[in-house]
């Protein structure tokens, strides 16, 4: 596990060479999270163990805000640290330090092997990603470098961000449009393919087209949706599924004790799109990934 904090990366040395995971059999994907604030990745929590775990490939997770906005829910988490986090004060004090922990407990479940921390504040909850893309509330330029910068150096073959439907937290919406730029700027040989995903109970991720105001975020009209099923129990007696996985990431995250009772995170399908910036190939691409994903660990038991 490496840690990079990225305020103080003057810059990042490029892979001599690196194999691409459609040309090279016994080596798996190499994959990019983007995201806002520790914790998102339990949208999708599923793929990503699958990736390090079971096809063998390799994940790095680069995460925008400093999580210090998370202090609402943290009645349980005060007792836990002993440290009064639902106090605004105390816990904007606490929380980057206590969610970066949480993020890296979290991540050695999933098999993270590198994080970036960009520290942009984690301000207040809202649905207008406008203050944040436009630079008012967050050092957007600072942020743009940094994302150049790893993707140039690491060689992706996917970025996954969450999925950015209307009623998002501002900041998820941010995260994503700044995923969906870097690409468009992405100068590289070989452009990583970009999707989203969810494990949402309530999301209809076939309705949604595009946040307004941001074409960017337009998804690929000719593309299927890719599921990826954590339900379906396997093992001896049927007793376990992937969702057991699921648990123990939203488990590590003691500072945000609403997570563990919110329906949102139950879903039995954790479920993705392509965004229209990737081209038709990446249709092709996509569908191995989730054919090998859905052949490959326990999952080949699930019948």
């Amino acid at each position: 596990m490496k840690i990079v904090h990225i305020k103080y990366l003057a810059f990042l040395i490029p892979a001599l060479f690196v194999f691409s995971y459609f040309s090279f059999a016994q080596s798996g994907p190499n994959v990019l999270v983007i995201q806002a604030h520790p914790d998102d990745e339990t949208s999708f929590p599923i793929i990503l163990y699958k990736i390090t775990h079971d096809l063998k490939g390799t994940v790095d997770l680069a995460q925008i805000t400093d999580g210090q906005g998370g202090y609402n829910g943290s009645e349980l988490g005060s007792v836990y640290y002993g440290l009064k986090l639902t106090d605004s004060t105390i816990g904007r004090s606490e929380l980057p330090r206590i969610r970066k922990k949480e993020v890296m407990e979290a991540g050695d479940i999933m098999g993270i092997r590198q994080y970036y921390f960009f520290d942009q504040r984690d301000d207040y909850y809202n649905l207008n990603p406008v203050p944040y893309v436009t630079g008012q509330r967050w050092d957007i330029p600072f942020v743009e470098k940094k994302l150049d910068q790893i993707l140039a150096a690491k060689q992706y073959d996917f970025i996954i961000t969450m999925f950015p439907f209307a009623g998002q937290h501002g900041h998820h919406k941010t995260a994503v449009i700044m995923a969906l730029r870097a690409l468009q700027r992405y100068k590289g040989q070989k452009r990583p393919i970009i999707i989203c995903g969810s494990t949402y109970k309530d999301e209809k991720p076939n309705d949604f087209v595009m946040l307004d105001g941001f074409p960017e975020t337009t998804i690929k009209k000719n593309a299927p949706t890719f599921y990826l099923d954590v339900a379906t129990h396997f093992g001896v007696g049927k007793q376990v599924s992937y969702k057991t996985v699921a648990q123990w990431v939203i488990a590590a995250y003691k500072s945000q004790g609403d997570m563990q009772e919110n329906d949102l995170y139950k879903g039995d399908k954790e479920t993705f799109r392509l965004f229209d910036i990737n081209d038709d190939a990446a249709i092709q691409k996509t569908t191995q990934l989730f054919d090998q994903l859905k052949s490959s660990g326990y999952s080949a038991q699930q019948k």
